[in-house]
């Protein structure tokens, strides 16, 4: 329940006069900046004869790296246990001092703490309050009546393993998403509906990756499940990429074997994609992001496209306005070679034409480019990671698909596929799309015998990645963290939106770590734990919550997502 906040910044030196005649004030270090402080005080529940509060402290200010707060209880309450701090009373007198595990103080000068306590009768709020012995004002909130028991497990003592700062914040999460059969077959309404539903064993993609066939009488082809992805999914995001413009336009005259676009038809090609996005709109179908192509830096023998990274920003400059009602992305390169993006994004013009850096995962952390793209953010161009396929753990083809408890299946979908979406994430990239959704390698079934799955049925690869797409939602934002030795074998990122904070645990070590404590940035008033290993799929799991903590158990070689509601 929300109550009313109520804040001062001004100094109330009636306040520090009451409060240092009680004698728990403590001395001001030197270069405290204590004046203007503010101490939010609030009653989060009340039972008989007894109470939990929490408190939070802002404008403590840079300089301070230590503090004590004291107050004072009018009405004979006791402190009985306590949270992110040492809480000391000495009759009316109570003094709450920083402990070493919450570190020095943020910069943004602000720091929270809760208890439990006693009481008799009445349970007035303190309203005088002082920092290192100098007033700090601010306000309570209503008490609650009393409705609920007392808690019948304590909170969380000590230092959290996982401190979430939603203070510092990074990129905007853009989505997680898969790639339709580019020269295949649709995917069913139900295929669809179980890789972008949020309901149970479906997936919560975000993003659907389509090819943009250089036939037009092909367009169709993927018309329904399209539809049914913007209709059934939640703030679902299309990505439309070419391979290949139509073959009498290339200067080897062929759909095949890369060849270039000839100069002379680069208005064409703009008026050839325009013509694709104005038709699937037409179709009810919003393509959100049009690809200037797909692997410009690769001519296999199936549809592909020559270009540079000097002929892309050529393009984009001079014809990237003709294609209407989308944003366009630049140029998805095999690794990420940031030879196909600098050129346009170092034109004023052509990056004013675009909206995407995008670029694919294969050699690209060899490369060393599984990092931040500082030049995309310098000119706050989001980085999509497109396309990335790996199976080698079929040694050429089995049915080990099938067998949602098979260890090499896990252990390349944990340790290769987890893990690189965990660096992207850390590498600030908005968006990371996988090969084709329908596979039997992939996240739901094609029902091919050799390989053992059931068509359209969710497999162990596609549980993992949902453990991102289906919590960390679009406008979600990655914020910073910090973890104890306790967590270091654990890789973590965390989100917050819609009023949740939301993070990603990876453990791929072969050891649990069992009553993880997880400190979010306030109180919380749910907590949820879902859980896929080798043996369980996005399984939900126990967890234990009191004020801004909770307490979960992380398996071993597993990967799960808590999500905290604020």
């Amino acid at each position: 329940m929300r109550r009313r906040r109520v804040t001062n910044a001004a100094l109330v030196s009636a306040g520090a006069v009451l409060l240092a005649s009680a004698a728990v004030a403590v001395a001001a270090p030197a270069g405290a900046a204590a004046a203007g402080c503010s101490v939010n005080y609030s009653v989060s529940s009340q039972w008989q004869g007894g109470f939990g509060a929490n408190i939070t402290i802002t404008n403590l200010g840079d300089a301070v790296t230590s503090w004590a707060l004291t107050w004072q209880y009018d009405a004979g309450q006791t402190v009985t246990q306590a949270w992110n701090t040492t809480l000391t009373q000495s009759g009316a007198a109570v003094t709450a001092r920083n402990v070493s595990y919450n570190g020095a103080i943020a910069t943004n000068g602000t720091v929270s703490f809760g208890f439990n306590g006693s009481s008799t009768g009445s349970n007035p709020d303190p309203t005088i309050f002082a920092l290192n012995g100098v007033a700090c004002t601010g306000g309570t909130e209503p008490t609650p009546p009393p409705t609920t028991p007392p808690p019948t497990t304590p909170p969380p003592n000590g230092p959290a393993d996982i401190t979430v700062n939603s203070a510092t914040r990074y990129q905007t999460v853009d989505g997680f998403g898969a790639a339709q059969s580019i020269w295949g077959s649709a995917w069913s309404t139900a295929d669809t509906q179980t890789l972008v539903g949020l309901g149970a064993n479906q997936l919560g993609l975000s993003i659907v990756r389509t090819g943009l066939s250089p036939v037009s009488s092909e367009w169709a082809t993927h018309v329904n499940s399209l539809k049914t992805a913007k209709s059934y999914g939640s703030n679902v995001k299309i990505l439309a990429s070419p391979w290949t413009a139509p073959a009498a336009w290339k200067t080897n005259n062929s759909r095949v074997n890369g060849g270039k676009l000839k100069t002379d038809y680069y208005d064409d090609y703009a008026n050839h994609l325009n013509s694709y996005v104005q038709y699937m709109r037409g179709q009810g179908v919003p393509i959100d992001v049009t690809s200037v192509q797909n692997e410009p830096d690769w001519h296999p023998d199936y549809d592909s496209m020559d270009w540079s990274g000097t002929e892309l920003r050529t393009f984009v400059r001079d014809q990237g306005t003709k294609v209407q009602n989308t944003k366009l992305m630049v140029a998805e390169a095999v690794n990420m070679n940031y030879g196909f993006t600098d050129p346009t994004l170092n034109d004023a013009t052509a990056r004013n034409n675009i909206g995407y850096v995008g670029g694919h995962l294969y050699g690209t952390e060899e490369s060393g480019r599984l990092r931040p793209y500082s030049l995309a953010e310098q000119h706050n161009k989001p980085v999509w990671m497109t396309e990335w396929n790996l199976h080698a753990a079929d040694g050429g083809g089995s049915n080990i698909w099938g067998n949602p408890a098979n260890a090499a299946v896990w252990n390349e979908t944990l340790d290769d596929i987890m893990r690189t979406v965990h660096k992207s994430m850390e590498a600030n990239w908005n968006a990371y799309i996988w090969w084709y959704g329908k596979r039997y390698y992939s996240f739901i079934g094609d029902g091919e015998a050799a390989f053992g799955t059931t068509a359209g049925a969710p497999l162990k690869r596609g549980y993992a990645f949902s453990q991102y797409a289906k919590y960390v939602r679009p406008g979600y934002q990655r914020v910073a963290l910090t973890k104890s030795s306790k967590a270091s074998p654990l890789e973590v990122t965390a989100y917050q939106g819609d009023g949740k904070i939301t993070l990603v645990i990876l453990n791929r070590s072969n050891s649990a770590v069992n009553n993880a404590v997880i400190q979010a940035p306030q109180n919380v008033t749910r907590a949820e734990h879902y859980l896929t290993s080798q043996n369980a799929n996005a399984a939900s799991q126990p967890t234990t919550v009191n004020g801004g903590q909770a307490t979960v158990n992380v398996g071993a070689r597993s990967i799960s997502t808590v999500v905290f509601t604020l």
